[in-house]
């Protein structure tokens, strides 16, 4: 019988080239995850004159409640939660349970259009008669296959509901709602929860 020995400077290499792969695969995961944030921010500077990004804003009944993004655009506050969800989305607005099916897996989400009408109402408690929209944000990785439900807007459609704002456009007049924003920010604590990448 053939005793086969392997060197130890060989499992030494292998482990250290296990190492480094693993590190690279880290490394373009939070390089994509970075990149897809900035791309993110970026867009929604553009739809607004004013933003508040990962705030918890108060509820009203003595505690906070979680908000991805506030803009102040010409229309007013716009409320956004945002979702990155991969696969085929079904999901409506009399359906208490969304579902996704992906390469593989299928599960189930809350409705999420309930949670978006308990912030507007927080930030609308703060700023009085200033108009506050709010919209579930998903990325282009879902694809909504029965229609798209009421306030979900696809990240590639952000800029065609709410337009770039021309900041040298004279019909532009952000100081209508800077009193309601500034209430607003005064308000606003930071969360810890994660950054959602788009």
């Amino acid at each position: 019988m053939t005793d086969i020995r392997i060197e130890p400077q060989w499992i030494g290499i292998g482990a250290a080239a296990l190492l480094l792969v693993a590190l690279g695969f880290f490394a373009l995961s939070a390089y994509q995850r970075r990149a897809r944030r900035k791309s993110l921010l970026a867009r929604l500077e553009r739809v607004a004159a004013a933003a508040a990004h990962q705030v918890l804003v108060p509820d009203g009944m003595g505690g906070f409640i979680h908000i991805d993004h506030i803009l102040l655009t010409p229309r007013g506050i716009l409320v956004l939660d945002t979702r990155r969800v991969a696969g085929l989305i079904f999901g409506g607005d009399q359906m208490s349970d969304w579902t996704v099916m992906g390469r593989g897996h299928r599960y189930t989400f809350d409705n999420p259009q309930p949670a978006l009408y308990d912030r507007i109402a927080a930030v609308k408690a703060i700023v009085g008669e200033v108009p506050v929209e709010g919209r579930l944000l998903f990325s282009n990785v879902g694809k909504f296959t029965k229609g798209i439900p009421k306030w979900v807007v696809m990240l590639d459609g952000i800029e065609v509901e709410f337009p770039v704002v021309a900041r040298g456009d004279p019909t532009f007049e952000p100081d209508q709602y800077q009193e309601a924003w500034k209430r607003l920010v005064a308000q606003l604590r930071p969360s810890p929860h994660l950054f959602t990448n788009l």
